[in-house]
């Protein structure tokens, strides 16, 4: 399986973003697909998440902000990013966990991770 997120990059705060997470195979309702990040220093953290029938679970630092979604035709999800800043600086995994349910942790594979920068 490889999980290959995309889509990082400088943003000034109150921009957007939007990040891709590839996931070879087809999705399954028996995955969930997290987004999670790391600053130094830090633990990581729970984003969102979307579980195979389509339940999203958010932080409460990014709700209302942060929007997950998926197209199944090209085993892609996505998060979009607003208003974003600059403490949402940090490495952004994409994640599938063997799981119907989300959560922030017991994921199984990972990506390389993407660099996402909130600063003028």
């Amino acid at each position: 399986l490889q999980v290959v997120e995309s889509g990082g990059g400088l943003v000034q705060p109150g921009g957007s973003l939007r990040l891709s997470c590839a996931v070879s195979g087809p999705f399954s309702d028996y995955y969930s697909i997290g987004w999670l990040r790391q600053t130094p220093g830090k633990e990581l953290e729970g984003v969102s998440c979307i579980t195979g029938s389509g339940t999203t679970k958010y932080a409460d630092s990014v709700a209302g902000r942060f929007t997950i979604s998926r197209d199944k035709a090209v085993n892609t999800v996505y998060l979009q990013m607003n208003s974003l800043k600059p403490e949402d600086t940090a490495v952004y995994f994409c994640a599938r966990r063997r799981s119907f349910l989300c959560s922030w942790t017991d994921y199984n594979d990972w990506g390389q991770g993407t660099q996402v920068t909130v600063s003028s």
